[in-house]
């Protein structure tokens, strides 16, 4: 295994440890509630680093913890981003979202949330990355595709 594939195991390894702990699940329980099929020392050599996870037991695993497999995955390796299911971002021009009477009240507080999270107020444009753009389009019911073509047919999508 070469330094960057064992730096990604042990990313990974700590992704899939945190999933499992946030469910409160020690590794003996995954087992006996996978009635097996994810043995308890091979998850812990998982969440160790010191065996590799296949593509399927990937999937096996987001089943069981009812996430994404994108969770599963570190967000970067070696400053190369690591490619997940999730669209592309979205840019929006918030000089127009400040003017937009026609948009919901919502995205105007989400973009604000999100500039103080980031400490991010002097751009005239926010990056809305992809899981932002998920989460908001699922609080107006929205499919994202659908959400980013509202928003760009009222003008605040650069």
């Amino acid at each position: 295994m070469s330094a960057d594939e064992g730096r990604y195991a042990a990313l990974l390894g700590e992704r899939l440890r945190r999933v499992r702990q946030q469910q409160g699940l020690s590794l003996h329980e995954v087992e006996h509630r996978s009635e097996g099929v994810l043995k308890a020392s091979v998850v812990g050599a998982y969440e160790r680093g010191e065996r590799a996870v296949s593509i399927s037991r990937l999937q096996r695993l987001a089943i069981f913890y009812r996430v994404p497999v994108s969770e599963l995955l570190p967000p970067e390796v070696s400053g190369l981003p690591v490619l997940t299911d999730r669209g592309p971002e979205l840019v929006i021009d918030l000089t127009a979202l400040e003017r937009e009477t026609e948009i919901e009240p919502a995205v105007r507080r989400y973009a604000a949330a999100i500039q103080a999270r980031r400490g991010d107020y002097n751009g005239r444009v926010l990056t809305i990355r992809s899981g932002d753009l998920e989460l908001l389009a699922a609080v107006l019911d929205a499919a994202p595709e659908e959400l980013r073509e509202r928003l760009a047919a009222v003008g605040v999508v650069r």
